[in-house]
């Protein structure tokens, strides 16, 4: 692969990424505004170009391909997102359960690990054609955090709550956080599974773990939001709390009483004994006689003492967060985050968070009505040039981005990259956070950057550092020169790169187009430019494999320079 030359562009590219994790500025180390704050109409119907139509499926997909290119172009913005909502998505949960099964086969004491997950979540990634909700699902997992990393969260049930994440993507948010609340996996994680109502004798009091996180991070974050998310403040200036530990104490006594499925339900199934095989993707079952009857009062509402309905309760409760009106703006950033921009204006929040809050259907939480207004605005079309604009690309995303622009095939069909965890690879990997809290923080602040000097946030930022940097580049350096996963399982070709690698020009258009969609800089395409040229095309005796692989070794130069430059890291 032009190793020598590949491994001088490597030390040569860590050295400019860190430079720009230092300064975070723009390739051209402007300064700038970070994208349109006032009243703006929704984005044009048509993609008008293939790179607008590129940097859309930027935001909305695991990356484009020339075949989405194409059809964005032929359906519009709006009609491809109504084709991918109406798309169903493959169900991680099957492939496990079908994995497991043929591991059986070969040994019948065989269980399932993390890794099978992982192959599911490739595969889809890569290859599913729902490609909208499968990139929902990511991003609601990065709200609604599970982890495998915890070992009391199951393979099978983890498959099953990406699975909820999935069906429920452009359902009602309502609908969504029932489900998350009652899933048995958010149960064990958080710790709300066979959770007891208070016990003055023994000085038992409720887990409040999940009544903490659900309203902190799910609905309506720590301080009072006004409606395009802007904090609240008092007249001193300081932030208003949008709840108390008081509030947590008391809705804390709502999620007693919740424990595993069982048909026969009894005191050992709810201390987790004799467990029903499907308990673990089947939502958790009220438990009457573990459930507080005492009074709860949280957020403005009173619940009465005396009631054993702990089912009746939680809706009574998530109906106050549902209706709390933090949460269209809280979700609102949050979703925008994950897809377009990590520092979008208070009026692109205030726009989305409306949506949230009526989607001019008077329905409220219609996920279908906040994805296309996040999508569809013109914020989000708008190609900032300021320290503030766009977002670095996650690591995850990186790779299933040229999994897909190279039409990357796995030869055992399963996909095996397997964990991407390890700082010395992509610091990152699905449903594998170390906390609950994701892989980082939204209101993370870079210090000791441009961005931390402005107060713009960078979540992403938060797993880079210079081993986590290396690791990218040495993972790329692999997979698009040899492959990755176990036996570089996942491969590509690059039929189309290799054919036109006699003309440096030519490769340079083609990784603006599919990876940069139209903004690679004059600099890096020089940089291209020279650094294909130096691998000579043999002629005169040379065999075809000679003349195929200096053609080869062209195209992954050109990828390799595109996908670790910064100009591809951040995501404008």
């Amino acid at each position: 692969m032009g190793q020598m030359l590949l491994q001088r562009s490597r030390r040569i590219c860590l050295t400019v990424l860190a430079l720009a994790v230092a300064g975070c500025g723009n390739v051209n180390d402007q300064a700038g505004a970070g994208g349109p704050s006032g009243t703006s109409s929704p984005l044009i119907e048509a993609a008008s170009t293939k790179q607008n139509a590129a940097r859309f499926l930027t935001q909305a997909t695991f990356g484009p391909t020339d075949a989405s290119v194409l059809q964005v172009q032929a359906l519009g913005y709006r009609g491809w997102l109504d084709q991918q909502m109406a798309t169903p998505s493959s169900s991680h949960l099957a492939y496990v359960d079908n994995r497991f099964e043929q591991i059986r086969l070969a040994n019948p004491t065989a269980a399932l690990d993390a890794t099978h997950f992982y192959e599911s979540f490739w595969l889809y990634a890569a290859t599913s054609p729902a490609q909208l909700r499968e990139r929902m699902k990511l991003a609601l997992s990065e709200i609604f955090v599970i982890s495998l990393a915890d070992p009391v969260v199951e393979i099978r049930g983890a498959a099953s709550y990406y699975d909820m994440l999935g069906n429920n993507a452009f359902g009602n948010y309502r609908t969504l956080l029932e489900q998350v609340s009652l899933h048995p996996m958010m149960g064990v994680y958080l710790t709300h599974m066979g959770n007891q109502k208070e016990d003055p004798a023994t000085g038992r009091s409720p887990d409040e773990n999940y009544s903490r996180e659900v309203m902190q991070l799910m609905s309506i974050g720590v301080e009072q939001l006004n409606p395009d998310g802007t904090v609240r403040r008092d007249a001193n200036g300081a932030a208003i709390p949008s709840y108390t530990s008081a509030d947590i104490t008391e809705m804390a006594k709502v999620f007693t009483g919740f424990s595993w499925y069982h048909p026969t339900p009894s005191n050992n199934t709810f201390l987790g004994r004799n467990r029903d095989p499907e308990s673990a993707v089947r939502s958790m079952i009220p438990y009457a006689n573990y459930h507080s009857t005492n009074s709860k009062t949280f957020l403005g509402k009173t619940i009465p003492a005396g009631s054993t309905d702990a089912r009746a309760e939680l809706n009574e409760a998530l109906d106050v967060l549902f209706n709390h009106p933090n949460t269209g703006p809280f979700l609102a950033r949050r979703l925008i985050q994950r897809l377009v921009t990590s520092n979008p204006s208070p009026a692109y929040v205030g726009r989305v968070a409306a949506v949230f809050n009526n989607n001019g259907q008077g329905v409220r939480g219609d996920l279908a009505a906040v994805t296309r207004a996040i999508l569809l605005d013109r914020e989000a079309s708008t190609v900032g040039t300021g320290p503030g604009s766009g977002k670095v690309r996650e690591p995850m995303i990186r790779l299933t981005n040229w999994m897909r622009a190279f039409e990357a095939t796995s030869v055992s069909g399963r996909y095996l990259v397997g964990s991407t965890r390890a700082n010395v690879s992509l610091a990152q990997a699905p449903l594998t956070a170390p906390s609950v809290f994701n892989f980082f923080r939204p209101g993370y602040v870079p210090p000791n950057t441009r961005l931390g000097a402005a107060s713009l946030t960078a979540p992403e930022f938060q797993i880079v550092d210079e081993v986590s940097v290396a690791g990218y580049a040495n993972t790329m350096l692999g997979a698009i020169g040899n492959g990755i996963g176990t036996g570089t399982d996942v491969r590509a070709t690059y039929a189309r790169e290799v054919a036109i690698a006699h003309d440096a020009n030519a490769l340079a258009d083609r990784m603006n187009a599919i990876l940069l969609y139209g903004q690679m800089s004059g600099r890096l395409r020089q940089r291209i430019i020279d650094s294909v040229n130096s691998v000579a095309i043999p002629g005169g005796t040379a065999t075809a494999a000679q003349i195929n692989t200096a053609r080869l070794n062209r195209a992954r130069i050109a990828i390799y320079l595109t996908m670790i430059s910064p100009e591809y890291l951040v995501q404008r």
